[in-house]
């Protein structure tokens, strides 16, 4: 029995270092797993974004083309009706996988881009078209704003709008000087 209370400090020590390392090992592996989902989900994330602006992008881009009244506005209608559907179909993705103010700056977005489709749809002259096209841009900049962020992408902002105003003030000008 002595022999037994001699050793007990030993053996104690022991199943402390297996009871700590089981805990530290467990730890580390709860750890890294929770690291390899949020890499796992904010991949899912990034391509939802990616494929909705994409999307989003094809129908303001042909809703502007139809407004324009340049080419045949029944491919374009077609062509209109297929993004759109594309369209849908990227929404949901970012309704499944998005943060709270990355979906809300998304729903601005494709409704400022509805506004658009609604003229295009209507066959509207393209009265009021530069300040929707204006509102989605800023729209825009607001959703990859909000997506940068949920997703820890750094660099400063990427915001277009008021660099495309700027451009078309500046074509604006230099036409108006070359018909003086």
């Amino acid at each position: 029995m002595g022999n037994l209370v001699g050793q007990l400090p030993a053996l104690l020590g022991v199943l402390v270092g297996a009871v700590g390392t089981i805990l530290a090992t467990s730890l580390t592996d709860r750890s890294r797993w929770r690291r390899s989902q949020t890499v796992r989900w904010d991949e899912r994330r990034l391509d939802a974004y990616a494929e909705f602006a994409r999307a989003l992008k094809e129908v303001q881009t042909i809703a502007s083309r139809l407004i324009g009244g340049h080419l045949d506005r029944d491919e374009e209608l077609t062509a209109l009706a297929e993004a759109d559907f594309r369209h849908t179909l990227a929404w949901e993705s970012v309704l499944l996988l998005g943060d709270g103010p990355t979906v809300t700056a998304a729903r601005a977005w494709r409704d400022a881009v509805w506004e658009i489709e609604r003229l295009a749809r209507a066959g509207s002259t393209g009265d009021g078209l530069p300040g929707l096209l204006h509102r989605a841009n800023e729209a825009r900049d607001a959703f990859y704003g909000a997506a940068r962020g949920g997703l820890g992408v750094g660099g400063g902002s990427v915001a277009q709008a008021a660099l495309l105003v700027s451009r078309l003030n500046a074509g604006r000008g230099s036409h108006g000087k070359r018909g003086a």
